[in-house]
């Protein structure tokens, strides 16, 4: 009988499917890997052989350049290719554009490997599909029963109050460059915001690819060259400029910032945040814990996170769950 550890298994270099010689979301450069999604903790330059949807590989060009890999191979979701008898394929899994579950089948056996994941609507990219399996590779970023985030309607309407509650300050939000600026940018046009929102530098090259790929995010402008102080304005950046002395030059800025952290009141304190939105691009506590319940896997693998908590949880539920402890993997901006 095909155990699940002679399909996949933890290497230093990331999961390794050995009858398939790949990695999958590799954190050093290896001969093949299939790659989840763009976030660069999963996806790395340097392999000579690189397997992901088009829309990963080419949020990967943008980020490291054309040649980030020897060969590049696009696979569409539902599409299945086979290296000596292992079928690969892809399934969304409702994180970032392009984000992909990556479905392993050998030996009768079933392995999804869900790299980051959530369940909520995302107007950015295709919705998380649950795909039966032997074995569930999950995260646990927020895998603590504390983490219950709020309906992201409900977050940026307090973005919008605010604007409409102080119109002679400046709104400078701290967002992901890549996943959670777009969906902000996405999820204030579905709220009706559709005057000009300005952007930070790092973000215009994403931007532009997310709008090849057919997200309309209305009209935008770069914050750097706005010929005001944008006072009455919504100015999206990476969260590290908040800090930096770009942003003193904008009308008594009320600072936001938009991650699933920013639950954790001690969090938002210790980054001067006044305006904390409690947006993630990651499953909660309840999606968390409502996958692995519907999927009913044979076994539960953890990749990253709270571990323990989620370990538990599976097993008083009478799923096997094993900690892998893979290393390599951030959250910081989740």
């Amino acid at each position: 009988m095909t155990k699940p550890e002679s399909i996949l298994c933890p290497r230093p270099e990331g999961l390794y499917c050995a009858p398939g010689d790949f990695f999958i979301d590799p954190v050093r450069p290896v001969e093949r890997a299939v790659i989840t999604h763009g976030h660069s903790d999963h996806a790395r330059a340097g392999h000579e052989v690189v397997l992901a949807t088009q829309a990963t590989l080419d949020i990967m060009a943008e980020r490291y350049g054309e040649g980030f890999a020897g060969q590049t191979q696009a696979l569409a979701y539902g599409e299945t290719v086979v290296r000596d008898g292992v079928e690969v394929s892809l399934s969304p899994a409702g994180h970032v554009l392009g984000s992909a579950q990556a479905v392993v089948r050998w030996g009768g056996l079933t392995v999804v490997v869900s790299g980051d994941y959530k369940r909520r609507r995302d107007p950015t990219c295709p919705p998380f599909e649950p795909v039966p399996c032997d074995v569930f590779v999950s995260e646990a970023t927020f895998a603590l029963p504390v983490f219950r985030h709020p309906p992201d309607t409900e977050e940026v309407g307090k973005l919008l109050k605010s604007l409409a509650q102080f119109p002679n300050r400046a709104h400078l939000v701290g967002a992901y460059a890549l996943g959670k600026a777009q969906r902000l940018i996405r999820l204030l046009r579905e709220a009706g915001h559709d005057r000009t929102i300005y952007v930070h530098g790092a973000m215009e090259r994403l931007n532009a690819l997310y709008a090849r790929h057919g997200v309309d995010l209305g009209p935008l402008a770069p914050a750097t060259g706005a010929d005001s102080d944008l006072a009455g304005e919504i100015i999206i950046a990476p969260p590290s400029a908040l800090a930096e002395r770009w942003s003193r030059r904008f009308a008594e800025p009320v600072s936001a910032f938009a991650s699933g952290w920013m639950g954790v009141r001690a969090r938002a304190r210790q980054r001067a945040v006044e305006l904390p939105l409690v947006i993630s691009d990651h499953a909660d506590w309840d999606e968390l814990t409502a996958t692995i319940a519907e999927l009913r896997p044979a076994e539960l693998w953890i990749t990253h996170g709270r571990e323990e908590a989620l370990a538990r949880w599976a097993s008083l539920n009478g799923i096997a769950a094993r900690p892998l402890s893979l290393v390599g993997y951030e959250d910081e901006d989740a």
